[in-house]
């Protein structure tokens, strides 16, 4: 099994409720896929570089999974299918890392 950082990006009219709905439903898609999820992050709405389907802001939902390699081009072909997801990327890394990512360490130092 590999390891996978997997980020999707939602539609921003999506309420924060339904993102953690969605990003459940992704879950249990990977769980199903065989794979196991290692850590969640919600990094939020943010802006977009660029309009991508009328959208300028979007939800942001990171994913740290061990996953079958075999298994990365169907998770990816359901994250195209699914009209709330706007772009999606999966990277394969050497190990998952235990801290937090970048993003949710600037959102921590925005708070304080």
């Amino acid at each position: 099994m590999a390891f996978y950082e997997s980020v999707l990006v939602f539609r921003q009219d999506l309420t924060e409720s339904q993102v953690k709905e969605k990003a459940t439903k992704f879950e249990n898609i990977i769980k199903e896929l065989n794979g196991s999820v290692k850590s969640t992050e919600l990094w939020g709405l943010k802006n977009l570089s660029y309009v991508i389907r009328k959208n300028r802001k979007a939800h942001y939902v990171m994913f740290n999974i061990e996953l079958p390699g075999a298994q990365v081009t169907e998770l990816e072909r359901r994250s195209r299918i699914d009209e709330d997801v706007i772009r999606f990327l999966n990277v394969r890394v050497e190990e998952l890392s235990k801290d937090p990512s970048i993003m949710m360490k600037k959102n921590s130092e925005e708070v304080e």
